[in-house]
């Protein structure tokens, strides 16, 4: 895990955080990227929301002299890798990743090392040393689109996520090596607790991410990435959804289709495991202290982030 060094006084909180942030972002000429699984506060003070795919590309093209990343810590290292001279904030550096800790550098180098003739294409939800290992990185949006542009010939390895992995090989026929890594989040969703849902509301279209697992999936009418689901949801003439990802999502599918019905699908137990605790982590308290304090601030090593860039760029190259 990470370490955070966010410290403040007990009361010295601003009592209106909406505008001590605002004010902030104009003292430090600052840009805050989210993800759609934040809590919906800091979706509303966002600059910019979107996917990973989404959040690269904007991280990409700002001109802000600071990033404030709400999001989790591979997030905000694509972001620090894009932009080596700009000061790159998390809230939280313990708002990792699930999916990224299951693909440890040192065990993926003896993985690759035992493949030497696969192209390595990497799920962005990893840690930069992995990118760094990387031919090429994708994202739920592009993956498709990036493995139609590799010839047929050529071996992959598809690193790290098990599930978007075999559902890419459903999609394009391509016949690659998984690397065995899960999302604790989207790993969780109950199959029979999505066919009682069904039940219940017979009209609702089941639409899901592809980090979910197969038995989910194929009770789903679309699967996509976050953006795509958010898309999805406001062109369909259907009025009532059960939504297979992280429910952080919601809050911007609710506000752009406000009279369309949105129900999280449930966990396989009664806890709230469809809620990333890692995105969690960040809260409107901790993103005004970061911007208050210029800390904790994402850093790596030159040599770390211009290997790992390499691929970033391959990536929103193959994207366009």
């Amino acid at each position: 895990m990470f370490t955070t060094t966010l410290a403040q006084k007990p009361g010295t909180l601003p009592l209106d955080l909406f505008t001590a942030i605002e004010d902030l972002k104009q003292e430090l000429n600052a840009v805050i990227l989210a993800h759609y699984y934040q809590d919906p506060d800091i979706q509303d003070i966002a600059d910019f929301i979107g996917d990973s795919l989404q959040l690269a590309k904007a991280a990409a093209q700002t001109n802000a002299h600071v990033i404030v990343f709400a999001g989790v810590h591979f997030m905000a290292e694509t972001a620090k890798i894009l932009n080596p001279d700009k000061l790159v904030l998390l809230p939280d550096l313990n708002a990792g990743c699930s999916l990224a800790d299951s693909c440890p550098p040192d065990e993926f180098a003896a993985f690759k090392a035992a493949h030497p003739d696969h192209l390595v294409i990497s799920y962005i939800n990893c840690s930069a040393e992995v990118k760094a290992m990387s031919d090429i990185i994708c994202t739920s949006s592009n993956a498709v689109k990036i493995l139609q542009q590799i010839p047929k010939e050529q071996p992959i390895i598809f690193a790290p996520d098990k599930n978007l992995g075999r559902y890419l090989i459903q999609q394009t026929g391509r016949d690659m090596l998984l690397w065995q890594g899960s999302c604790i989040v989207h790993e969780t969703f109950s199959e029979k607790k999505i066919v009682q849902l069904k039940t219940i509301h017979p009209e609702a279209e089941v639409i899901a991410h592809p980090e979910c697992e197969t038995s989910v999936l194929r009770h789903a009418s679309y699967i996509g990435s976050t953006a795509a689901l958010l898309n999805y949801c406001q062109k369909v003439p259907a009025q009532e959804f059960i939504v297979a990802t992280e429910p952080g999502i919601i809050h911007q599918m609710q506000k752009l289709a406000p009279h369309k019905h949105f129900i999280p699908a449930p966990p396989d137990n009664n806890c709230n495991c469809n809620e990333c605790p890692f995105m969690r982590l960040n809260t409107l308290e901790k993103l005004y202290l970061t911007m208050k304090n210029r800390t904790p601030e994402i850093t790596m090593s030159e040599d770390i982030r211009v290997a790992a860039l390499r691929p970033i760029q391959r990536m929103l190259e193959m994207s366009v």
